[in-house]
């Protein structure tokens, strides 16, 4: 059955609107972990712009489950991967300008970067993922850089307006669900996954595991966190199961 892992980046988001202590996205992961959270990911970015480095160092002190570090493969942040070691490591595009992650990494065309990255962190005893986009292409390049996982980006399939458009963008993903395990992949699936669309997806068999963030942070304003990953959880069995 899929996993759920809780993107705590939101959390922090709000704390840093306002340059506050709260709340706390350490507190935040204890809260989705209760709420049965199989994996807590975020994302440390070069601008610091919501995770910062006191609580990349404290999620690892203190989360329970596996621990997913969002990051890009700059010196000084896979610096920091070497130095508090998460479980695991999702090497992942960055422009300061957008507003969330845009689009996979391409590995194929930065393959060396890339490459050299997947070898430190691996040779740290780090799972390393790549967030690409859901093409046979990507997948091979992060197969023969030695990712030992891949995250498949979600976004054309949680953004289509169309029928049409939505069908393609499942048959996509589910053509680069079986190309990476065919490539012996760990397969996870992200980005703008919704209480209102995770089912097509999580009825693909193959995933092991989908990231969620802004949809579970905006559902525990009226429910609470805990009840929130809960919810999701339930969705995510319930469609998998057929």
């Amino acid at each position: 059955m899929p996993g759920l892992g809780v993107n705590i980046d939101h959390v922090a988001t709000i704390r840093q609107a306002r340059r506050a202590a709260e709340p706390d996205p350490v507190w935040a992961a204890v809260q989705a972990e209760l709420g049965g959270a199989d994996c807590i990911t975020f994302h440390l970015r070069q601008d610091r712009r919501h995770i910062n480095d006191r609580d990349a160092r404290l999620l690892r002190q203190t989360c329970r489950t596996k621990l997913n570090m969002e990051m890009s493969t700059a010196g000084e942040i896979v610096a920091i991967a070497l130095e508090i070691r998460p479980h695991q490591a999702t090497l992942v595009p960055e422009n300061r300008q957008e507003l969330t992650t845009e689009g996979g990494l391409d590995v194929l065309a930065n393959s060396k970067r890339v490459a050299e990255a997947t070898k430190v962190l691996a040779d740290a005893g780090v799972v390393v993922s790549a967030f690409i986009d859901p093409t046979a292409e990507q997948v091979a390049a992060a197969a023969d850089i030695g990712c030992h996982a891949v995250e498949l980006h979600t976004g054309r399939y949680a953004n289509a307006t169309a029928g049409a458009e939505s069908d393609e963008a499942l048959a996509d993903l589910a053509n680069a669900v079986q190309a990476a395990r065919r490539a012996k992949l760990i397969v996870h699936g992200g980005h703008g996954l919704s209480y209102n669309n995770i089912a097509p997806v999580a009825a693909i068999e193959g995933f092991c595991e989908f990231n969620i963030g802004h949809s579970i942070v905006a559902r525990a304003i009226f429910v609470g966190l805990a009840e929130a990953v809960r919810e999701m959880k339930r969705l995510i069995d319930r469609s998998a199961k057929r």
